[in-house]
């Protein structure tokens, strides 16, 4: 079965090409250092790395915790980190630095990954969440590299996907070393699929682990009153193509009881920020962009995000934030980062993507579901009218954040085990 999809994705390899060099057109980044994405590495080889694979911008802020601890605790090994995206990889540039390497991720062919292996040489590879490539596990175990997915997910969504090619995923997944999944339903899918028992250990989410900065509340502080103390504002997170038309809706309803009301709106992506700039001009709302470095005055209706790296920021600034990817079928996005900072969450139907984290919080009353964009505007009106009622929403969260930490240091616990493993095999080979 892997001979085949090894075939396939080889002879599919000039339309991924040429689809970097479309996806170029929008953000020119994806049409630089594409070498590395058949496997052709700069510079000389890195014998003994540890190497973490992070897809885009939610992955690596997630393993940030972990890249931090694995450079304070192995300073002698080289630390490479992997993303898919341009937008990953300026993330990683902003986090750390020249403390790691970054490659842009290999094509699964099966030369790409081998060049990459040669290049590399790793002691053991980390995935994070659901990045389960055939050819990459593969070469990883023809070497005896150990893998770990760390702060593994798998929505049932997803889980009936990868049973359609049942045979190359238990074939996959035998191989990965160990899987640390987020909770009971995500281990129970990966036995489903074909794991096998002792090779998933619960760990929880590291994303529960998260890290802000001493100086956060200060800045966000500073932020809001450039935005107005006396006005409601709400934060729209990381929203999709098709989405930002609804919350202008929603907005535009809201202002008709609240005229001063303002919303804060990120979208996902950096390439589509001109595009969602016209589109709330054209909706008839004055807009200030973050880039613009201009407070916002009273007439002002929609502040725009358009910077890497803020989103948290952001949300300590605002009264309650709506997470986007949810009121359209994406599956949603992590509602952690708000409610670290007691900030009340609203999310819409499409949360798939984060089905226990959804149900953890609802159950907590941490969260609020809405259906659609009427319910959403019922909300703002109530939220943003009774502090009292958001607040308490915004602590449950903070309560129910600061009792889940500690997936983390399980998590090390796991790339211990096996950098040990890994040393032992090699002295002994």
């Amino acid at each position: 079965m892997r001979r085949f999809y090894s075939l396939l994705i080889t002879a599919l390899l000039p339309l991924l090409l040429l689809r970097l060099w479309w996806r170029g057109w929008q953000a020119p980044a994806y049409r630089e250092r594409w070498r590395e994405r058949l496997g052709i590495l700069p510079g000389e080889p890195l014998p003994g790395c540890l190497w973490l694979h992070a897809v885009s911008v939610g992955e690596v802020q997630a393993s940030s915790l972990l890249v931090r601890q694995l450079l304070e605790r192995h300073p002698e090994l080289p630390l490479v980190v992997t993303t898919t995206t341009p937008t990953g990889a300026q993330r990683v540039q902003a986090l750390f630095g020249d403390r790691v390497r970054h490659f842009y991720a290999p094509f699964d062919a099966p030369f790409c990954v081998r060049r990459f292996f040669e290049h590399l040489q790793p002691h053991l590879l980390i995935l994070m969440e659901t990045e389960i490539w055939p050819n990459l596990i593969h070469q990883a175990a023809s070497r005896q590299v150990p893998v770990l997915l760390a702060n593994a997910r798998l929505s049932l969504r997803s889980s009936r996907r990868y049973h359609r090619f049942a045979g190359l995923t238990r074939e996959t997944l035998r191989k990965i070393t160990l899987i640390a999944p987020h909770g009971e339903a995500d281990a129970e899918r990966f036995r489903a699929l074909g794991a096998r028992s002792e090779q998933v250990e619960v760990t929880g989410s590291i994303k529960f682990d998260i890290h802000l900065p001493a100086s956060l509340r200060e800045r966000a502080d500073v932020l809001r009153r450039d935005w107005g103390m006396q006005r409601p504002v709400w934060l729209a997170a990381s929203t999709h193509e098709g989405e930002e038309a609804l919350l202008l809706e929603a907005h535009a309803r809201v202002r008709q009881r609240l005229a001063n009301c303002l919303l804060v709106l990120v979208p996902r992506h950096p390439e589509r920020f001109d595009a969602v700039a016209a589109l709330v001009r054209g909706a008839g709302f004055a807009l200030v962009r973050r880039t613009e470095q201009t407070a916002c005055g009273a007439g002002t209706g929609v502040f725009l995000g358009d910077t890497m790296g803020e989103l948290t920021l952001f949300m300590g600034a605002a009264d309650l934030a709506f997470i986007g990817g949810s009121l359209v079928p994406h599956g949603g996005h992590n509602v952690l980062e708000a409610a670290a900072q007691g900030v009340p969450v609203v999310f819409g139907p499409h949360m798939f993507n984060f089905a226990e984290t959804r149900e953890l919080f609802l159950g907590q009353q941490a969260a609020v579901q809405v259906a659609g964009v009427n319910e959403l505007v019922e909300l703002l009106l109530r939220w943003l009218t009774d502090a009292s009622e958001r607040s308490r929403v915004g602590e449950n969260g903070h309560r129910l954040v600061q009792r889940n930490r500690g997936a983390l240091g399980r998590l090390l616990v796991l790339v211990e085990r096996l950098l040990k493993e890994s040393a032992s095999a090699q002295r002994n080979s």
